[in-house]
């Protein structure tokens, strides 16, 4: 999890000076050649945050009947309240127009969401509470969010979170079903890492990309304008300012999905022909044009470039601790608490001598975010954050960070050069069972679908025509 996205959309301030300090923004799969199933960091303008009159159906008409999968029922109900669940996720303005052309993809995203559901049931695959509450934080860790922060909003704005827990059950339900399919091609050996290795040393000096993917199926190739029209329409939301993971973790039909649409660094030779030229020309973090690649049309972002065996970077192993506020901070009127809350912060600033001590005072304030973020990279953390990480020396305690929900301090607990390009053997098992999963999942995908029963209702056409 990126340190810098922990701070992505929070101004730190000073309850002194009343000014922002910094704003901070914020596996690996080689390609795989996707087949259709069968027929069936950047901020949100702050100009307008209003929200257009986007239109959802009466509770009268959301109980109508969509489509029957296997004998299970669709309805409108569950086609807008992932449709809701997009809009309040994302933060952003959704017009009606934009509502109306998502609504035909989440049909068929709920359909194959119901047939992966009923293979899950059928094999008597169990979800525990404690796999949904993980993947929820890690949602919220990847974009920056304190702890709970996902689940106030969908309550704040009348969403059951019903709805965001049967889609992750549906993503960790259906790994679990691609374990059992794979049985012993679960298991990378040695042999097939080292042989990775030796791969990956004769392409020294080559370059790499660090990629995030959208995958939109196409049901059928030739008819494929709904899908169009919806992945222009998701590149657009991205392009304002909607967060790539989450975007990812609700729309992608590919195995990243869980890891917010992350495929880690790839080279060249493993990155899909339809895909390459354009990583080799687009921006890092830009948001590329549909991609028609064979089953559907992919959306790329490329965080990093770097050259295969050659990469020094400044590695950070860091902790903090957070003050949270009880309300949010006005700048002009803090509260007794955030004084108090920010007297705290400067004395333990001065009297903190060891990391261990600032992972005991975070969980005395109450672990809202967890104390450790994981190592960092000093060259990737956002230019203004970086300047604040900078100016920390080794083993000593920042300044208190304020910001409108609490104040942080950081601690810089070792820095180590390190040649970032070389992967571990940890790494490349990762990888190579990546590839083994996405290809079972897309072999079952298209079993599922090819002997699915699946009637789509005529209230489907009142649907789509919102």
């Amino acid at each position: 999890m990126s340190f810098s996205s922990r701070f992505s959309r929070s101004a730190l301030l000073s309850l002194t000076a009343c000014a922002a300090l910094l704003t901070a923004g914020n596996a690996m799969a080689r390609p795989h050649h996707r087949q259709a199933p069968a027929p069936s960091e950047q901020e949100a303008p702050a100009a307008d945050t209003t929200q257009p009159d986007v239109k959802f159906p009466t509770a009268n008409t959301e109980d109508q009947i969509i489509a029957i999968v296997n004998g299970q029922i669709l309805t409108q109900r569950d086609v807008e309240d992932r449709a809701r669940l997009f809009v309040v996720s994302t933060g952003l303005p959704v017009s009606p127009e934009i509502m109306a052309r998502m609504r035909n993809q989440l049909i068929n995203q709920l359909i194959d969401e119901r047939l992966k559901m009923q293979e899950i049931l059928s094999r008597h695959i169990n979800i525990e509470p404690e796999q949904i509450a993980e993947a929820i934080s890690n949602i919220e860790a990847r974009n920056g969010m304190p702890q709970n922060a996902l689940r106030n909003r969908l309550k704040a704005d009348g969403i059951s979170l019903t709805t965001l827990i049967d889609q992750l059950r549906v993503q960790i339900g259906w790994m679990q079903v691609l374990r059992e399919d794979l049985g012993a091609r679960s298991r990378v050996t040695p042999l097939q890492i080292t042989q990775r290795e030796q791969a990956l040393q004769a392409e020294a000096g080559r370059p790499q990309y660090f990629i995030s993917e959208i995958f939109i199926p196409v049901v059928d190739p030739r008819h494929d304008e709904n899908e169009l029209a919806f992945t222009k329409t998701i590149i657009n939301q991205l392009r304002n300012g909607a967060p790539f993971p989450i975007v990812a973790a609700q729309f992608s039909q590919d195995q990243s999905a869980l890891q917010g649409g992350s495929r880690g660094w790839m080279q060249e030779d493993n990155i899909e022909p339809e895909v390459l030229p354009i990583v080799k020309k687009m921006p890092e973090n830009a948001i590329s044009n549909p991609i028609k690649v064979p089953g559907g049309y992919e959306i790329i972002t490329v965080h990093a470039r770097r050259t295969i065996g050659k990469q020094m970077g400044t590695l950070l192993n860091m902790r903090q601790a957070f003050f949270p506020f009880s309300a949010p901070l006005n700048p002009s009127e803090p509260t007794d608490q955030q004084k108090l809350s920010l007297q705290k912060a400067l004395h333990a600033s001065q009297t903190i001598k060891s990391c261990d001590e600032m992972e005991a005072l975070n969980n005395s304030l109450g672990n809202s975010r967890h104390s450790n973020p994981g190592l960092q990279i000093a060259e990737r953390l956002a230019p203004q954050m970086k300047q604040v990480v900078d100016k920390i020396p080794t083993g000593h305690v920042s300044r208190p960070l304020v910001a409108p929900d609490g104040i942080a301090l950081l601690m810089v607990c070792s820095r180590e050069e390190r040649n970032l390009a070389q992967q571990t053997p940890g790494q490349i098992a990762d990888q190579l069972m990546n590839e083994r999963v996405e290809q079972a999942s897309q072999q079952l995908q298209r079993s599922l679908r090819r002997h699915a029963i699946i009637k789509i209702r005529p209230a489907a056409k009142t649907v789509l025509s919102h």
